[in-house]
């Protein structure tokens, strides 16, 4: 267990929290590209070096989205910071994939509506 304190930035957001994104996609498909685009933004300007993301194309590895459970793509498995989060769909409301992240910036993390968790 890390004895690391979080600290927050100027906005209140944690700056040192490591996260670990697993999105299964359908080959190029709309929303699968969406859902890539997304993700690649977020990491490049929000989370910088604090990121690890695993891109899973259930085209090429079938077995990797029913070891996980995954029935509709995109799906995000957010396994890091826990507790693990798992979010369905194109990511293309960002402020609330930034809210179910605890992301935005306001003060630190914020609950996320219900009906975008699974």
């Amino acid at each position: 267990m890390s004895s690391k304190a979080h600290k927050p930035d100027k906005n209140g957001a944690e700056t040192n929290r490591f996260y670990r994104f697993r999105l299964f996609v359908a080959g190029e498909e709309p929303n699968s590209f969406k859902a890539r685009e997304v993700l690649a933004r977020l990491c490049d300007t929000r989370l910088k070096d604090r990121c690890e993301m695993q891109i899973v194309d259930v085209l090429q590895d079938y077995q990797a989205a029913i070891a996980n459970q995954v029935v509709v793509v995109p799906t995000l498995i957010v396994d890091a910071p826990l507790p693990a989060k798992t979010i369905v769909g194109s990511l293309a409301d960002e402020e609330k994939v930034l809210a179910v992240l605890g992301l935005t910036g306001k003060g630190g993390a914020h609950e996320p509506p219900q009906s975008f968790l699974q």
